[in-house]
């Protein structure tokens, strides 16, 4: 080996260094091991026992000390036997596992250590014989021991219950966890023997370790668990009986009696303990029970020292009505008085347990406070379970209430109904207050004494709520949210009831605003919202309303107004936009949020467009009134006519004087001519003095004249020409034929034109009344120039 050339030279010279280091560690630990060391290594002991351990160190010398889990031990627990040995001493050591060292004292270096573990015995052992089937009678079915043991996780415990005195024990069954069942009746015969009178031992054994429990004795009557018993119930009036049968025995036994009661979600309990007498039954009488409730019933038994049987099966029963809890508390109202002199008195009373099995019946009778009263014919009035109504007269009455229970009489009262007008006290001053959903009513007591007062209060009129009280104030409970209240005071005397006093309209609480709701109307940079908010009862008064919106990514914006306020304008808006707004209306009690609402901005303002088509449409009715009227103008000028020269004849009539002949030029006459048409000189119109016809006055000098009016661009002269007695503001027609002088001109010329007429019908003129002295007419007659009626422009007139 030592001659190897080439590399396999330089190899074994790199690999020896190693084996040397290898070789040498392994030398020195087995001497140190011999030379150094602490002994039991790993032990276990019994919790709380006592132990010894050595330390030994043969090649150094001098004094040592010990340290339990790193902490320094007292030195009175350790001696040394020599220089080389030293003993540990432990006194009932508990320490679940602890790690002891041996220390130098000179070079405080760790001489060695062991690891100490300790383990505890099975103890409070309780065994139990018991049936499976509760219906089954003779030898019990199990035999079942248990027991608490501190158990090590990383060891395998196995459990033996071992029967019997030692060193004759037997086994009865094996676990690996703290309890060990087997059926009894599966025993041999010997060991049942020896269960009868026997002693218990529990073994508990690891690879490790081996502990026995201490001895458990015991009285196989201390440890059965007998039947469960056999319940029967019977309700009475009065009581309820509890009857049960348990198994049969010559020892003493004692028994529990449960019953329970649901009351607002939660159960009231009650036990009753009964010791029987050996082959006695039990029954128990419970008196103090609520009338007509539901009540559950169970019962279980033991032997003398032995545990408790398994409840019964648990049974239900309906009380029935006790008399003794039957409290009427009767009461009533009374209406005002009709026409027909009658009062509608409601009866009211607390309802007596409508869900009791019995059969009661109300029956109400109205009695006249005195004697002597007649006129109303008092009959038994059959109602309901806790309101009658019963109609009495304006004197005062007794209303009495009877209930009767399977037709017997079960309990009766009776309330007083005043007179009308009748002198009774009456509280006064009276106030109501509302604090946290009830209300506080006080009142100011009559001078005369009384005995009491009587509450009541109504928020429909139909479903009334009343309470005594002997003080002047009262605390009204158990009220519907956020309902107006009436309430009603009456004084209460030994025999009798006073007037009541009301206070109206108090809320039980007054809560939020009520609901909320918005419209909106978007412009392009504005929107209008319009609020409203519901009138609810008992509804806080709104103070202020704050709006509030947003867009989807800006910030959200508010704007508070009073409550007197429900039209408000949202300004600086974006147009196109689209906007979330919700309200909230704030009161003094709270504050109620609106639905949200969403909508979007227009891209113009709608309103400049109304602006446009309204003015649009007035600038069109404008143009075609316009037109229509330059139509009918137009029409009108279009159609008026002209004078036709072609219907007018020339020719001359002489002046007639007083003094002279007719005029040599006779007028042209025509049938239907009449003189009011003739044709008048410009100069008579000019002139309020110009002569007139003698003949047109001849008959009644001091009748007056009629100027005659045609067509306005012409000026009508005065007729000369006899005109009829009465003048009429109405179209004046002169008897035809008659001739007409003409009026005279300034050159003296005689006109060549005659008046002419329209073959048609004459034309309307307008005539109007004025008088004339009498004037002779002027001798010489001169040129005048004549006008023409409208007669002559028909179109159609022909000569």
């Amino acid at each position: 080996m030592y001659f190897v050339f080439g590399n396999g030279i330089k190899e074994m010279f790199v690999f020896l260094p190693l084996v040397i280091l290898c070789v040498i560690p392994s030398v020195c630990e087995g001497l140190h091991e011999s030379a150094f060391s602490v002994v039991p290594k790993d032990q276990y002991i019994e919790v709380g026992s006592d132990t010894e351990i050595l330390c030994q160190t043969s090649y150094v010398h001098g004094k040592v000390f010990w340290t339990l889990n790193n902490r320094l031990i007292d030195d009175s627990l350790s001696y040394a036997i020599n220089s080389s040995h030293t003993v540990l001493s432990l006194r009932n050591f508990t320490h679940h596992s602890a790690t002891i060292q041996c220390h130098s004292a000179d070079t405080h270096q760790v001489i060695g250590g062991t690891i100490i573990r300790t383990y505890s015995k099975p103890r409070k052992i309780s065994c139990i014989l018991y049936y499976i089937n509760q219906d089954e009678r003779g030898l019990p079915h199990r035999f079942t021991c248990s027991w608490e043991h501190q158990i090590h996780p990383l060891l395998e415990i196995n459990y033996t219950v071992l029967c019997g005195s030692y060193p004759q024990q037997s086994e009865i069954c094996n676990s690996r966890i703290t309890t060990c069942t087997t059926n009894y009746e599966d025993l041999p015969k010997d060991k049942i023997n020896i269960i009868k009178n026997s002693t218990v031992v529990v073994r508990a054994k690891t690879a490790a370790w081996e502990a026995y429990s201490a001895p458990y004795e015991f009285d196989p009557h201390h440890i059965l668990k007998i039947i469960r018993p056999v319940l029967n119930l019977t309700a009475f009036s009065d009581h309820r009986l509890v009857q049960w049968t348990r198994s049969p025995t010559s020892r003493k036994c004692h028994c529990q009696v449960k019953y329970s009661k649901a009351v607002n979600d939660r159960t009231l309990e009650w036990v009753l303990n009964k010791t029987l007498n050996p082959h006695e039954q039990g029954n128990v009488t419970i008196e103090k029970v609520e009338s007509c409730s539901n009540y559950r019933f169970a019962v279980r038994c033991a032997l003398d020292k032995a545990p408790w049987s398994d409840w019964s099966l648990e049974k239900t029963v309906l009380t029935r009505l006790n008399k003794s809890d039957v409290q009427l508390r009767l009461w009533r109202t009374v209406s005002e008085l009709e026409k027909n002199g009658v009062r509608r008195v409601r009866v009211m009373w607390t309802e007596l347990h409508s869900t009791c099995p019995d059969t009661l019946t109300y029956v109400i009778k109205q009695a006249p406070y005195k004697e002597d009263m007649t006129g109303v014919d008092y009959t038994d009035t059959r109602c309901g379970h806790s309101t009658c109504d019963v109609d009495v007269n304006q004197d005062a009455h007794v209303i009495n209430l009877r209930v009767f229970n399977n037709e017997a009489l079960f309990a009766e009262d009776s309330v007083y109904v005043p007179a009308i007008g009748e002198s009774l006290p009456q509280v006064t001053g009276i106030q109501a207050s509302t604090r946290e959903g009830v209300i506080l009513v006080s009142w100011k007591a009559p001078v005369e004494p009384v005995s009491g007062y009587m509450v009541d209060c109504t928020h429909n009129g139909n479903q009334y709520y009343w309470k005594e009280s002997k003080y002047t104030n009262i605390t009204l409970f158990d009220l519907l949210d956020k309902r107006p209240y009436n309430i009603t005071v009456t004084p209460l005397f030994d025999d009798k009831t006073g007037h009541g006093a009301q206070a109206l309209h108090i809320c039980s609480r007054v809560g939020d605003p009520g609901n909320v709701s918005i419209s909106i109307q978007a412009y392009d940079k504005s929107a209008l919202v319009s609020l409203s908010v519901s009138q609810e009862a008992c509804s806080g008064a709104v103070v202020n309303y704050t709006i509030f919106y947003s867009t989807q990514r800006g910030p959200q914006l508010n704007v508070t107004v009073d409550s007197t306020t429900r039209d408000s304008y949202l300004t600086d808006l974006k147009p196109d936009t689209e906007y979330s707004i919700y309200v909230k209306a704030t009161a003094l009690t709270g504050t109620t949020k609106s639905s949200e609402r969403h909508f979007k901005t227009k891209i113009f303002d709608p309103r400049l467009i109304t602006a446009l088509s309204v003015c649009g449409s007035i600038l069109v009715v404008l143009v075609l009134s316009l037109g229509l009227c330059c139509a009918v103008k137009w029409k009108k000028f279009k159609d008026m006519p002209f004078p036709n020269p072609g219907h007018s004849s020339v020719a001359l009539w002489a002046s007639a004087g007083p003094q002279q002949g007719m005029s040599p030029f006779q007028p042209f006459s025509y049938p239907s001519e009449s003189q009011c048409d003739r044709v008048y000189t410009e100069e008579a119109q000019r002139t309020s003095t110009s002569p007139l016809p003698t003949d047109c006055t001849a008959g009644n000098p001091a009748s007056d004249q009629m100027e005659e009016y045609t067509d306005p661009g012409s000026v009508p002269a005065p007729a000369q020409a006899e005109c009829p007695a009465e003048r009429v503001e109405t179209q004046n027609l002169c008897s035809p034929g008659e001739s007409t002088a003409l009026l005279p001109a300034d050159n003296n010329m005689l006109s060549p034109y005659r008046s002419q007429n329209s073959v048609e019908a004459p034309a309307l003129r307008i005539t109007k009344q004025f008088k004339h002295d009498p004037v002779k007419q002027q001798e010489k007659a001169a040129p005048v120039t004549v006008y023409v009626t409208l007669d002559m422009f028909e179109q159609h007139q022909g000569r």
